[in-house]
């Protein structure tokens, strides 16, 4: 017997080989649409659509008008010759049952709509709301189409959907807002067709694209030379890259080890049936031709590669489908629709017969005639009842009361507005490795707050806090950047300083060192920075408050812009408060020509005793290098005045600077009971939610 399998192996053909091969692909790909279907059961065991109640629903669901039976024999029609010259398709998606199980073309299951939401005017709204709002249900077979197409209505209703169910409500919704919209049918990957995002980037983590500098058009501008460099210098650092090579090469075989693992071969690539958004060039001044896939809302080229390829498409007037080579996925297709190479149409826009290729070009004339059919026709109007969707339904769009999507090393969740008391509607966690164990960031974004906080980051790492708010809040506040907040821990406040009077836009302010940043000010004013002291001990020890021992102040810096109505060596660019020391010190900007800054020093008379409002100058305590100025500046009388002022300027300071440490400490306070107290604002439109917040204070 054994022999006898030998020979019968040896006398094996080639043909006979595949054909095994064939039938064991064949076999194993029906082993993987078994499990997956068996997964999809799984998935949603908790909602059954045999079940749903369809007594309400208008005639128009249950039955079909002469107008749409007429529609229906034309696409059989059409279907008959599809069939017979492309054998080889797969079958299209023309019309499905309804819920009523009445067979429907999908051009009127279209209800172009546009819904009173400003938000919804734009593609990115309606694409948002549709994947917020609806629940994602798998095909039942994902390599088969859906035996039946629900209306926008019965779907917005329940909630939840397939990718076909998401692209009609979708595309209602583009098409009421005037976009050249269209659905497809056709193959995806399984990552889009499954809704698995964990092997991409969170598109708000996505950076934007670098924009490459611009070359000097001048091309007469005169090219110094580039910095000389030590032959020797390379040679050597050529030698301690080549030493350092092999650490580099174990670093990368480390890498490759932790690299999250790429996705396994699917046995059912090219066949997964997924349906998606079509948006033409043209209306509403979109400048090129995109899809969206209706899971995720995102925006897709043409060109991406997770689409394989397109059967179908059709709108609310006609039907279309793709006569070009697909297996090359999307990216080289045509979209212009009237080409009918690419194109076959299945109504005619005009009175020409449908352009089908014949079988031969070889036939009777009477046979010619009865093939020829008048294909045009008016589009019925839509049998599906008008979407509404209440303000209360556009505000909560989460049925589950949230939505959480995984990403590669991040997950994002997002609320409902109101559903949580500090305003929270949106988190991004981002993890250091692909399993979400070990937060590094934290993001939160906020609505409807009083105190006008839109947006938090968290360093876990670092523990900083961020918090960012829209202009108009009471202490102008832009960002605040914090561990704790108690007062000298280390706090940078941002602020708009077109609303402030002194041009302040950031201040940054721990226990030692507290530094000021101006912008917009006449006196030219854009640092200051001042070094503070400690506290006394014995003032601490008898419990005595901050605001009755306050930090000795040590030095005062003050950085200026050039004044171009001034002079350079009267110009002053540094200013220096030694407070501690009595010294002052002054340092004026330089010319185009000059290379030495001029410089002003005033000091304490070394064993004279210093009074109060008194200006002692002479020639030991003044310090003056001015190598450029004119005669007067070299004046002792001119020093004399230029000193008083300085005194005056720093008594100034100082108050100043006591001013800035209480307003820091407002802020703290404030930001202390705004998160201790927050409250939310409701629009006065928003009768629904102004009558929840009236009960709950009554």
């Amino acid at each position: 017997m054994e022999a006898l399998q030998e020979t019968e192996e040896v006398g094996q053909t080639p043909e006979d080989a595949d054909s095994l091969n064939i039938s064991d692909f064949l076999d194993d790909l029906e082993a993987d649409v078994a499990v997956e279907e068996a997964s999809v059961l799984s998935d949603v065991p908790g909602f059954d659509w045999s079940s749903i109640d369809t007594s309400h629903l208008p005639s128009s669901y249950k039955t079909n008008s002469r107008q749409e039976k007429e529609l229906l024999q034309l696409a059989d029609h059409f279907l008959e010759q599809y069939t017979h010259l492309c054998p080889d398709r797969k079958p299209l998606f023309v019309h499905p049952a309804n819920e009523c199980g009445v067979q429907k073309f999908v051009s009127t299951t279209l209800r172009p709509t546009l819904l009173p939401f400003p938000e919804l005017y734009y593609w990115s709204g309606c694409a948002s709301f549709v994947c917020d709002y609806l629940i994602m249900e798998p095909l039942k077979c994902p390599i088969t189409l859906p035996s039946s197409l629900y209306s926008p209505t019965t779907i917005l209703k329940y909630q939840r959907g397939n990718c076909f169910d998401f692209t009609v409500l979708l595309c209602s919704l583009l098409l009421g807002a005037g976009y050249d919209a269209y659905c497809v049918h056709g193959y995806a990957t399984r990552e889009m067709c499954s809704l698995d995002q964990t092997q991409e980037v969170c598109p708000l983590l996505r950076k934007p694209p670098e924009v490459p500098e611009e070359e000097d058009p001048n091309k007469y501008r005169i090219k110094y030379p580039s910095e000389p460099q030590s032959k020797f210098e390379l040679q050597q650092k050529a030698k301690k890259e080549e030493e350092t090579e092999p650490g580099q090469e174990e670093e990368r075989e480390e890498e490759v080890v932790t690299e999250v693992e790429k996705p396994k071969r699917d046995p059912l690539h090219g066949l997964r049936v997924h349906a998606w958004v079509l948006v033409l060039s043209g209306k509403r001044k979109v400048p090129e031709t995109f899809f969206i896939n209706p899971f995720t809302g995102n925006y897709h080229s043409t060109t991406d590669e997770s689409f394989l390829g397109i059967e179908s498409i059709w709108n609310h007037r006609n039907y279309w489908v793709n006569m070009q080579d697909c297996r090359k996925g999307c990216k080289d297709l045509s979209f212009d629709l009237s080409d009918s190479i690419c194109w076959e149409i299945m109504f005619s826009e005009s009175n020409e017969p449908s352009q089908l290729p014949t079988e031969s070009p070889k036939q009777d004339t009477d046979d010619m005639e009865k093939e020829e059919i008048d294909m045009s026709f008016e589009m019925p109007l839509s049998w599906v009842a008008r979407i509404k969707v209440s303000y209360r339904e556009y505000e909560n769009p989460f049925s589950q009361g949230k939505k959480v999507i995984l990403y590669n090393k991040s997950k994002l969740e997002k609320w409902a507005a109101y559903a949580n008391g500090d305003g929270l509607v949106e988190r991004l966690t981002v993890y250091a490795d692909s399993d979400c164990t070990e937060e590094v960031e934290v993001k939160e974004w906020f609505k409807h707050r009083e105190d006008l906080l839109y947006m938090r980051e968290v360093n876990k790492q670092t523990q900083l806090i961020t918090d960012y708010f829209r202009p108009g809040h009471p202490l102008h506040i832009k960002a605040h950047s914090y561990t704790s907040l108690e007062p000298e821990t280390g706090h940078t406040v941002e602020y708009y300083h077109t609303a402030r009077v002194d041009g302040l836009w950031k201040r940054f302010e721990s226990a030692t060192e507290m530094t000021e940043y101006f912008e917009g000010r006449e006196d030219f004013l854009h640092t200051r920075h001042i070094e503070l002291g400690e506290r006394e001990k014995k003032m601490q020890m008898a419990g005595i408050g901050t605001d009755a021992n306050p930090r000795p102040i040590v030095q005062i810096k003050e950085y200026f812009h050039r004044n171009p109505e001034k002079p350079a060596d009267e110009d002053i660019e540094e200013r220096i408060f030694m407070v501690i020391d009595d010294i002052i010190q002054l340092t004026y900007h330089l010319e185009v020509h000059d290379t030495i800054a001029s410089k002003v020093v005033f000091c304490r008379v070394i064993g004279r005793e210093k009074r109060e409002d008194e200006i002692f100058l002479s020639r030991e305590n003044s310090v003056t290098y001015q190598p450029w100025s004119s005669e007067k500046h070299r004046n002792l009388l001119h020093l004399y005045n230029l000193l008083w002022e300085l005194r005056a300027e720093q008594k100034l300071l100082k108050q100043q600077v006591r001013d800035s440490e209480a307003e820091m400490l407002n802020v703290l306070t404030v930001r202390e009971d705004e998160e201790a107290n927050i409250k939310l604002s409701v629009s006065m439109y928003n009768s629904a939610k102004r009558g929840q917040q009236h009960e709950a204070t009554v």
